[in-house]
């Protein structure tokens, strides 16, 4: 009995100092892991990047271009964070897709700068691709009724981005 109770004790000892491998976050943590850049699909650089408002003007009549850029987040898709949305002084907008669908970005990026790299194109968004944005983006259901036209628009291609 004494040689039952001795290896209870030894193994509740031996349990109970184990490290389950769990690390509490600290505040600073959380602050100090925003802060540092994140990097998604290929290791790219910030140098030479350009501003996003600058797109338009850098395009020039071209329907396609290499360019890196930098911008200001204001949408992610919400479903598996598949796109992004870059926002210009003049309210306007750059949807940006990842390359090869390779890469996600944190839907909580929002209102974060993103540098990207990657390729910038004139397209034209179908009716059903601009509501499945939207459906994305948690848009209301009349809002997402009211798209009734195509869009030519601006968008991007990223083979890289890196989250500031």
């Amino acid at each position: 009995m004494k040689k039952v109770m001795l290896f209870l004790l030894a193994a509740s000892l031996f349990t109970a100092c184990q490290d389950t491998g769990k690390k509490e976050t600290t505040a600073q943590e959380k602050t100090d892991s925003l802060s540092a850049p994140q990097y998604f699909g290929e290791k790219i650089t910030e140098e030479g990047a350009m501003p996003s408002d600058s797109l338009r003007s850098m395009m020039g009549d071209s329907t396609k271009l290499s360019c890196k850029l930098v911008g200001k987040i204001i949408a992610v898709c919400q479903k598996k964070g598949c796109w992004m949305e870059l926002v210009n002084a003049d309210s306007s907008t750059i949807r940006v897709t990842f390359k090869d669908y390779g890469f996600f970005m944190p839907k909580d990026a929002s209102g974060r700068t993103a540098i990207i790299d990657g390729f910038a194109s004139v397209d034209v968004t179908s009716i059903e691709d601009r509501k499945e944005f939207a459906k994305d983006n948690g848009d209301s259901k009349e809002a997402i009724d009211a798209i009734k036209e195509p869009k030519k628009e601006l968008v991007f291609e990223a083979k890289g981005v890196i989250l500031k």
